[in-house]
Order: C-alpha cells, then sequence, then structure tokens
C-alpha cells in the first residue's frame, strides 16, 4: 500500500510559488486507472455520455489491436508490449499438447513470458504498487491486489459464485461490503450488469482504501447482449448506456484524486450470422477422432490427424503429425467446401500477423466477417456430451457463445433450471443443463482484424493531447508509462 503522504496527487502550485519547471526528484509517478471495456466502438460512445465527455476534455484514438482479437491475447499485448508471437497467449485457450489436452481461460500469470507493466513502472518508480481487478492472468502475477473470479469447487461436485483475492484478508473485506463475487452474472444465461456493477464497486473501494498508482479493471458488460443480439440492436444500445451510468461514480472518483484515466478495448463486436461447424468438417474427412463413453463422444486430440480449437471467429487447427507430407493438405482439402472460411494461415501467414509462436496451430483458420467457429465435433445430438448443454467453460475444447442463452426450443428450460436452482440452494448437487445445443441464435463476434475503425477498439484518455490518431496495441504498455511521468509536459491537474 502507498500511503497518501508519500504519493500525493499531483495538484496546482499555490500563487505564492513559482511554477518548477522541474519536479522535485521525490515526486511519486501519476496515478493511473485502466479500463478494459470490453466491446467499446466508436460507434457505441455515442450512448456513452461519461465516457463521451472524458474523451471530449482529454484525447482519444483509434486503437490498432491484435490477431486474435480476443481478451487473452489483447491484454497481453497491452501489459507486455508484445505481440502473441512473443509473449504466448495465442487465444483464450490453446492445445496444450504436452498434455493432450485443450484448456481455455486458464488464470495463472506464468503463461505471460515478457516484461509486464509493473515490472516496467517499478525500475523506474521504486515502490509502485499495482491493484488488478479481474483482468486475465490475474494468478501469481506479482501485484500488489488481486481480484479475480474463482469459483469454490465443493468435493461433491457443486461449484459456487466467489472469486480469488490476494492479499487473501481482501476477501472477507469484499464481500462483507459488496456481497460474493456474482459469477453466474460474469457468464452463462444470467450474465449481466451485475457483474460489472460489482467490479466497479470494489475498484472504488481499494482505490479509496488502497491507493494504488495503477489499477486496473475489467468491464465485461458490453461482451454479452452484444454476442447475443448484434451489436446495432436496440438493446445491445441500452446495455452500452447502462455500462456509461454505472461507470459513472467511479470517473468522478478518479477525477477528485487527480487520477489518470485510460478507457480502452480489446476487440470491437461485428455483425454474424453464420456459424461454422469447422471440425465437423475435419470428422466428417476422417482428421477428427473421437472416444465414447456412456453413449457419449469426446473429442480425441491425440488421436486426430487434425482438430480445431475455436476461438470466436479464430480457429487454431493442429496437426498430430505436422512434418508428414501432405497432411496440411489433407486439411485444406477437408475445409475447401466450407462457406464461411477468409482464410487459412500457414507458417508465413502466422509471421505475417505476429502469431507464430509453438503454442499456435500448424494453421489457423479466420472466419469471413459475418461467420464464427463452433467447437462442435459430434454429427448427432443425441452423441453429444453432457457438457455440451451446460455452462462449462473448462471442459468444452472450444469456446461457446451459445453459453449465454437457454434452450428456446425446450419448453420446460425455466423449470429445470428452477428445480436445479432449489437443488444448490439445498446444498445438494445439480447440473443447470439449459444450453441450447443450436448455434444460431449468435448475432455478434469478434476476433478477426476489423474492417474499420468504426467497428475496431477505441482508447480513451482523461488528458488532453496523450493520444491522437492511431495507437497500436504493442504501444499501449509504453504510452502508460509516460502517463505515470510527472514531468510529462502535457500533465495537467484538475480541480
Amino acid at each position: 500500500m502507498t500511503p497518501p503522504a508519500t504519493n500525493p496527487p499531483a495538484t496546482t502550485a499555490p500563487a505564492t510559488t513559482p511554477p518548477a519547471t522541474t519536479p522535485p526528484p521525490s515526486e511519486g509517478p501519476v496515478p493511473l486507472l485502466v479500463l478494459d471495456v470490453v466491446g467499446l466502438t466508436p460507434r457505441l460512445l455515442a450512448h456513452m455520455p461519461h465516457l463521451t465527455a472524458l474523451a471530449r476534455a482529454g484525447s482519444r484514438a483509434a486503437l490498432e489491436t491484435v490477431l486474435p482479437a480476443v481478451t487473452c491475447s489483447a491484454q497481453s499485448t497491452f501489459l507486455t508490449g508484445t505481440l502473441p508471437a512473443e509473449h504466448g497467449i495465442v487465444g483464450n485457450g490453446w492445445y496444450f499438447r504436452e498434455l493432450g489436452d485443450v484448456l481455455l481461460w486458464r488464470q495463472h500469470n506464468g503463461l505471460v513470458s515478457g516484461d509486464l507493466l509493473w515490472d516496467a513502472a517499478r525500475r523506474a518508480y521504486p515502490g509502485y504498487t499495482v491493484a488488478n481487478i479481474c483482468w486475465w492472468y490475474a494468478m501469481g502475477a506479482d501485484t500488489d491486489w488481486t481480484v479475480t473470479p474463482r469459483p469454490v469447487y465443493y468435493a461433491d461436485g457443486r461449484k459456487e459464485p466467489d472469486c480469488y483475492t490476494r492479499p487473501p484478508a481482501l476477501h472477507d473485506e469484499l464481500t462483507a461490503r459488496l456481497g460474493t463475487f456474482p459469477l453466474f452474472h460474469f457468464w452463462g444465461p444470467g450474465a449481466d450488469l451485475v457483474s460489472s456493477q460489482w467490479i466497479i464497486d470494489a475498484t472504488r473501494h481499494i482505490l479509496r482504501t488502497r491507493a494504488p498508482d495503477l489499477a486496473l479493471c475489467y468491464l465485461p458488460h458490453l461482451d454479452y447482449d452484444l454476442q447475443r443480439h448484434g451489436p446495432d440492436d436496440p438493446r445491445s444500445l441500452r446495455a452500452a448506456a447502462d455500462l456509461d451510468t454505472a461507470l459513472a461514480p467511479l470517473l468522478d472518483d478518479a477525477r477528485r484524486a487527480n487520477r489518470t484515466v485510460v478507457a480502452l478495448s480489446e476487440y470491437g463486436i461485428t455483425g454474424v450470422s453464420r456459424p461454422v461447424d469447422i471440425n465437423r468438417a475435419l470428422r466428417r474427412a476422417g482428421l477428427l477422432q473421437v472416444h465414447t463413453q456412456d453413449g457419449m463422444e469426446y473429442l480425441d486430440p491425440m488421436a486426430s490427424r487434425a482438430f480445431a480449437v475455436a476461438d470466436h471467429q479464430i480457429a487454431h487447427i493442429y496437426l498430430r503429425r505436422p512434418g508428414r507430407p501432405g497432411e496440411s493438405t489433407a486439411v485444406r482439402e477437408a475445409l475447401a467446401g466450407l462457406d464461411g472460411i477468409a482464410e487459412l494461415l500457414d507458417d508465413d501467414g502466422k509471421k505475417r500477423h505476429g502469431l507464430n509462436h509453438p503454442r499456435s496451430g500448424e494453421l489457423v483458420a479466420i472466419a469471413e466477417p459475418d461467420a464464427w467457429f463452433t467447437y462442435y465435433y459430434w454429427l448427432d445430438d443425441a452423441r453429444a456430451p453432457d457438457f455440451a448443454r451446460l455452462v462449462e467453460i473448462h471442459r468444452k475444447p472450444g469456446y461457446d457463445p451459445v453459453e449465454l442463452f437457454m434452450d428456446p426450443h425446450d419448453p420446460y428450460v425455466r423449470l429445470r433450471a428452477a428445480a436445479a436452482l432449489a437443488r444448490k440452494k439445498a446444498g445438494m448437487r445439480y447440473r443447470l443443463a439449459v444450453v441450447p445445443l443450436d448455434a444460431s441464435p449468435i448475432r455478434g463476434s469478434h476476433g478477426r482484424l476489423p474492417a474499420s475503425d468504426d467497428e475496431g477498439p477505441v482508447l480513451l484518455c482523461s488528458e488532453p493531447g496523450a493520444v491522437g490518431g492511431r495507437v497500436a496495441a504493442t504501444d499501449v504498455k509504453s504510452l502508460l508509462l509516460g502517463l505515470a511521468d510527472p514531468h510529462r509536459p502535457q500533465r495537467e491537474s484538475r480541480p
């Protein structure tokens, strides 16, 4: 914790004191609040007056994202200043070849390679303090205060909402003040503003009680309705306005503390209408293998000649024997007639996009602008694994946005959900099997590079003149380090 006495906010010099051209050596870094507003684009800003006012009083720029334009890859680029080829986060998950398993949404910071933002800041400002409130790869990171979603996995199989914090005492402090972290509002059919509101309130509390030099705050709310309904649907525009309203008190807190605010996004969500079953095409070609248990089919990545890890509009395709002649050709032939694939990146293509890392697939598929990749590999829904109908982000070998819906074709889905929740409240084991196996309702996705700045991410800063034009994702780290510098000429005090 940095005591206020040793890390005061910058203030305007008294009238009796001539302005110093060089601040005293004891002056601490400028405090920063970095908001990751998922899915924020220039189009949505028109419905977000508080963020618009921040940019109008300060500055804004188009933000060039990375491929794949997904949370884990983009955040890792922001924090290291490097592309996935260097930091190693080639998606929200990948095939762990040494384990023979597909794993998504891992949480340990040790997976990220490179010099992290806070390490660079501490070299410049010894004692620099950092709070990470729900940015990814938070566990194990060398930050001073950490909050990240983490369910309780009981021995009897129950999963209950909760979070991980460091130091441990912060968990009970936040829970007593804000309630249990609302995990079932963070993802799944119930995902809504409640989770982002909890994160906002936790951030305000940590800023008030700890005063970190850098606070990272992740706000996922715009991910939900924009994927459910599409970016231009009135419900999505309402979600943007609601999040902006929820953000207002946090922005006010930062302004009163003379804390520089940066709001950025990882990607823009674009309208889609075509799910692409890439693994089913590979299976029909005899390249993907399954094994069966209790009448259910499970992907067998170790036995498959080729399979895909679907991640929104990107899919990493892994080959069992990449050096064998004809293997890449067999994949290309299997996918040649599959509508919705814009490009298959080979080694040269991956290098061109900074995605040439050993964790990447031998080929990387990019969807057409209005298409996205399912993870589905079974050919008969009666043979689907039981986790396919669950909100189960860790067992599915690919991303499943359909988890945002309850099955519209099941007339009893809400009754069964209510019965499952009643068992949960009674402390009994339960299965909330409500997710449809029909991918057609999804109306928004991301992962490709945006077609235009209007559809892409944006960066806002409360400091006038701090940004403008275009900012590369790889420059965000150096930008934040520059904003922390109290000697920066453009730095101004605000009442």
